[in-house]
């Protein structure tokens, strides 16, 4: 809330410069900062009584965003990056996609390893575990298991996380 839309009896008000000015009515703050032309802005609404703040408002909702903008530049997205593999994959081929977890994984990205099972492969489940397991062995040196191996409707899921 800021200027006229405090509607306050007594506040506890605070000057530009973080001096604090004591407790008085809030038509009293108001012109306050009007004399000094800037805006009079509710900081913490909760307390008793409730704390303003003299300062430029729009100055300060720009430096806000300012400063979440530099945030968002220094966060790291982390993606997730699906591999599948069939129960009746050959070793060269593993081979193939291990090199690509690898890959995806020193690029600090996550790694969702999937079998699908289609028809009469749901019988072989087990064989899909092993499958998962010699995965994640190969990949053990640039990568952890994160979730393991799960089955979930006709899918079997495992995922990879970049050691740290």
């Amino acid at each position: 809330m800021i200027n006229e839309q405090i509607r306050d009896k007594e506040i506890r008000l605070i000057s530009n410069d973080g001096e604090q000015l004591g407790i008085m009515s809030a038509r009293d703050a108001q012109k306050i900062a009007d004399e000094k032309s800037l805006d009079l802005v509710k900081i913490s609404p909760q307390a008793k009584p409730p704390v303003c703040k003299i300062m430029d408002y729009s100055k300060y909702k720009f430096d806000m965003a300012k400063r979440e903008k530099e945030a968002r530049k220094k966060q790291k997205t982390v993606a997730v990056k699906e591999l599948r593999l069939s129960p009746n994959i050959d070793t060269h081929d593993v081979q193939v996609k291990v090199k690509n977890a690898i890959k995806f994984l020193q690029e600090g990205n996550k790694v969702k390893i999937s079998i699908r099972f289609r028809g009469r492969e749901l019988g072989r489940t087990d064989a899909a575990v092993e499958i998962m397991n010699d995965f994640a062995a190969q990949v053990a040196e640039v990568g952890v298991v994160e979730k393991p191996p799960k089955m979930e409707a006709r899918t079997m899921a495992m995922f990879l996380a970049p050691k740290a």
